[in-house]
């Protein structure tokens, strides 16, 4: 009997960033700040991850930017490098999950995603990153206005999905964010490599033969 038919679980629920695709402003700016010094400082003091959030709950990029010039225009062609360059944050598919994928859907798994992310970048990242674009319903924090770990997003994915919470997996590599999916029932992993969630996938029998 094929693993699908003893699995604990029907539907893998996929947060994107460091999940399925490396994501780190580091990669951008290393190639336009002359060491990583520089590159730490304008991280840490300008284009900071708290000022970044905005984008992720809706903000446009050339809104934000327009704030953050005001405060620092010295820096201002750098900061618009943040949305004109985004995908250079992402230099690759995080490795192994791919392979992960395949086999998981062999098994009989379906895939879904919720990430909080700009809403302009998921289509270029669905072209960009095959596995990405093998998730079938996605809800992204951009479109909703709201973020992980705020229950209310979560809900939402549930409810387009179409999955039993209880029978879903969701991977976040923010524990958590991993933790919230708990609260409404679903399994959960905190993901640092695909090994890892390989072992937990087949803890939950998908890759088993009974």
């Amino acid at each position: 009997m094929g693993g699908r038919f003893m699995a604990m679980i029907d539907a893998i629920l996929f947060d994107v960033g460091n999940v399925l695709v490396q994501w780190d402003p580091k990669n951008l700016y290393r190639k336009l700040l002359p060491d990583e010094e520089a590159v730490e400082r304008f991280l840490g003091d300008v284009c900071t991850l708290e000022w970044h959030s905005a984008h992720d709950q809706g903000t446009s990029f050339e809104e934000n930017a327009a704030l953050l010039k005001e405060a620092h225009p010295d820096h201002a062609e750098l900061i618009d490098l943040w949305g004109a360059r985004y995908l250079e944050m992402s230099p690759g598919e995080v490795d192994g999950v791919s392979t992960l994928m395949d086999r998981a859907e062999s098994a009989g798994l379906e895939f879904h995603g919720l990430t909080n992310m700009p809403s302009s970048i998921y289509p270029l990242l669905t072209e960009a990153f095959p596995p990405v674009a093998r998730l079938k319903t996605v809800v992204i924090s951009g479109d909703e206005k709201i973020c992980k770990p705020d229950l209310e997003i979560y809900r939402r994915a549930v409810g387009r999905m179409g999955t039993d919470p209880a029978r879903t997996l969701y991977v976040d590599d923010t524990l958590i964010n991993a933790n919230a999916a708990t609260e409404l029932g679903m399994v959960s992993h905190h993901f640092t490599d695909a090994a890892g969630l390989e072992n937990h996938l087949d803890e939950l029998g998908v890759f088993g033969a009974g």
